[in-house]
């Protein structure tokens, strides 16, 4: 039994390296074979919802701001309610006359409160021919717009998207933060959200440059507004649109370290259990296979015995050489792959912990709001 039990997580190990879009080769990147610029440069307005946001909104604007891009751009940014002072904060900048700052109107049933935000600054932009769509907490560095535009126009993309480089200093950030992107990939190997002939789609929320007439040809942020993986319901709905791409990057980076465990595994657990579609037997089906595939591997490989004890060794080896690309686009220790199996562990509890949050009626917490599930009575 201990054989089969060694083979079969073998067989998932090869399977996942071979025939799953390479989405552990990191080479998705925007930096890669960078597209010819275009004759002219259309327009742009930046959206930003922000919600207690007043210790980083200064530089996130400020890097706005700062873009080299020729066109025309401008910044609309959405203040959600704020008590910390992020409207103040941000009006240090208003004299930069590109610079709109709104008042978010009261959340109505059945949205998000970032896609309030985000539906209000796209009203208040206009018709601008593109719509980047970025968070609070983000820095862009200053050639970032004219990347993403001129990769969206070369490939006629109805939406660009960038994951961007999240804070890797601690030691919980460097035990957990790359195996998120990992992870990521793993979902939505970014290869396949890239090909229009795949059904895949996916986006990274806190950077999106989106063409506004596929956006209003996908029903707008209205057609996500109660949804929780918002960046990749976004995705989907331009997907079928048009083409998309999705990239790893170093030009647009989270300007706001983590906590520690707790506050990682909270920006996990606001949506794992979404992400399951909130099914019990989808989440019994996780953790089995989380099992399987992590955990399984080293146990045989430390307490099981010939043929099967080698099976479970070589899976092992495989998983640790699979996290070797994304290791070193963090910049950290390549001994972390030895320790995929304890960071899978870990991450599975954080999918309970989301199940257990929505049972509970706090699903979906985020800035003081439980939004899982929401309008979905």
């Amino acid at each position: 039994m201990s054989l089969v039990l060694g083979l079969l997580v073998l067989a998932i190990w090869i399977w996942l390296l071979a025939a799953r879009g390479g989405f552990w080769l990191a080479r998705d990147r925007d930096d890669v074979a960078p597209p010819v610029e275009p004759v002219r440069w259309p327009s742009v307005v930046a959206v930003v919802p922000a919600r207690n946001e007043a210790d980083v909104i200064a530089r996130s604007i400020g890097s706005l701001l700062a873009q080299d891009y020729p066109g025309d751009f401008r910044v609309v940014l959405v203040d959600d309610g704020s008590s910390d002072g992020t409207a103040a904060a941000a009006r240090a900048l208003a004299a930069e006359d590109r610079l709109t700052i709104l008042a978010g109107a009261k959340l109505p049933a059945g949205w998000t409160g970032k896609l309030w935000a985000q539906a209000q600054g796209v009203k208040a932009a206009g018709t601008p021919d593109y719509l980047l769509l970025t968070d609070a907490d983000i820095g862009h560095a200053p050639d970032n717009l004219r990347a993403l535009v001129a990769r969206a126009e070369a490939g006629g993309h109805t939406l660009v998207s960038l994951m961007a480089q999240l804070s890797c200093m601690s030691w919980a950030e460097r035990f957990l933060i790359p195996a998120f992107v990992f992870f990521f990939q793993m979902l939505y190997p970014f290869a396949w959200v890239s090909r229009p002939d795949r059904r895949e789609a996916a986006a990274a929320g806190g950077c999106m440059l989106v063409r506004r007439a596929a956006l209003e040809q996908a029903g707008g942020i209205a057609a996500i507004r109660a949804e929780i993986i918002d960046d990749c319901a976004l995705g989907r709905r331009l997907k079928q649109v048009g083409p998309i791409r999705l990239s790893l990057t170093r030009r647009a980076v989270s300007l706001r370290p983590y906590g520690g465990l707790s506050e990682i595994g909270g920006m996990v657990s606001r949506s794992a259990y979404a992400q399951l579609h909130y099914s019990p037997l989808l989440l019994a089906g996780t953790v089995a296979g989380m099992v399987l595939t992590y955990l399984a591997a080293p146990a045989l490989a430390l307490f099981g015995t010939g043929w099967a004890q080698l099976s479970g060794a070589a899976a092992w080896l495989l998983m640790a050489l699979s996290f070797q690309p994304m290791l070193r686009f963090y910049r950290v220790s390549p001994f972390w792959g030895v320790a995929l199996p304890l960071i899978g562990a870990t991450y599975t509890l954080f999918t309970l912990q989301s199940a257990l949050q929505v049972w509970r009626g706090k699903g979906g917490m985020w800035k003081g709001r439980s939004q899982a599930m929401a309008g979905s009575a």
